[in-house]
């Protein structure tokens, strides 16, 4: 982690690039105190995050660090969870411009850094994905809020299939707000430094290349309002478009558990009113997932011994239960999160202090 003030601004840099810049918990608690310091600052009046190298922001948590917790029984992943979230909730409640530089891979915790700030930049390089459900897992850090809140069935689409969007369409589904071309972000990174974020940003935006949702928008749409992923991947076959039955086939490779589970827990997401509470539920949902085969099997699949043959265990969606699914919505052994409980307590206590 790296940290400095030029001009006007404060800037958090991850420092991994050989791990693309995947968030331990060490660096989720760096990045707090930063933001805990520069929030009262009077000469800090925009924070900055971006990556180190070329390769992107973040590619998500520390994954094999979750592996290995998961096999040992650990708690590790749920306390580091318990402060990614809270991270995530105070970048979206910042008193002060957000700018999140959003280039190259930005997946998983890397979203969660940047996709709750209040200038969103991304750039021609930018690949946004939420890929949880391909490791056994659920997409977490919000993303089940912000995938709950674009435009018709795309977020299902994303959560579900895990794929990685260009800015065009991350600009359409609200996971980012402006397009900057890669080879302007030291100018735009130089001209924060002395200028209000929007004036800066505004300097060097321009339309991205198009992107390919929209035109997929009508069968995206009608397959994805489907009650059960069983009924989704049944509509995806029969719509007779080539890109529709290439995403059932995809669908199919992924952990049907988690598949499951991410459709509940989004469509749950959408009927709460704040991050907040959405980051409650999301906890609830990690700390199951922690405990099930999949997440094992995902993660040593993809990333440990990287066969890319994981083996899901049920391995079939028909053979997931309504039971097993309701196991991700229980309380954790060691307590829900409480951030929405915090913030009312707040509201009550600033609206009593304002009497």
């Amino acid at each position: 982690m790296l940290l400095r003030t030029e001009g006007r601004a404060g800037f958090v840099t991850l420092n991994r690039p050989r791990a693309l810049n995947a968030l331990t918990h060490a660096m989720v608690l760096a990045v707090d105190h930063a933001l805990t310091a520069w929030a009262d600052d009077p000469a800090v009046t925009t924070v900055v995050i971006e990556g180190a190298g070329e390769r992107g922001l973040c590619a998500g948590g520390d994954i094999r660090a979750i592996h290995d917790d998961a096999r040992a029984g650990g708690s590790a992943s749920a306390a580091f969870w318990r402060d990614e979230y809270r991270l995530n909730a105070r970048i979206a409640r910042y008193p002060k411009p957000y700018v999140a530089l959003m280039d190259g891979i930005v997946m998983g915790g890397g979203v969660g850094v940047s996709a709750h700030g209040s200038v969103r930049v991304v750039t021609d390089r930018s690949r946004v994905a939420m890929p949880e459900t391909g490791i056994g897992f659920v997409p977490d850090v919000g993303g089940t809020h912000l995938l709950g809140r674009a435009p018709g069935e795309l977020g299902t689409h994303l959560a579900l299939t895990g794929t990685p969007v260009g800015a065009a369409d991350a600009l359409l589904t609200g996971l980012a707000d402006h397009h900057v071309p890669a080879e302007r972000l030291p100018a735009l990174a130089g001209d924060v430094t002395r200028l209000p974020a929007d004036e800066a940003v505004a300097r060097h935006a321009e339309p991205p290349a198009p992107g390919v949702l929209a035109g997929r928008r009508a069968w995206i749409d009608h397959c994805y309002a489907a009650p059960t992923v069983e009924e989704i991947v049944d509509r995806l076959f029969e719509t007779g478009e080539p890109a529709a039955k290439e995403t059932a086939t995809t669908l199919l490779a992924k952990s049907p558990t988690a598949l499951k589970a991410t459709l509940a827990t989004l469509r749950r997401a959408r009927t709460l009113a704040t991050l907040e509470e959405v980051l409650d539920l999301e906890y609830r949902v990690s700390c199951a997932a922690l405990t099930t085969a999949d997440l094992v099997e995902g993660i040593r699949a993809q990333v440990v011994d990287k066969d890319r043959d994981p083996r899901w265990s049920p391995a079939k969606l028909t053979e997931v239960t309504d039971a097993d699914v309701a196991r991700y919505f229980a309380v954790p052994a060691g307590g829900d999160l409480g951030l929405a409980a915090a913030l009312r307590a707040g509201d009550a206590a600033a609206r009593e202090g304002g009497a």
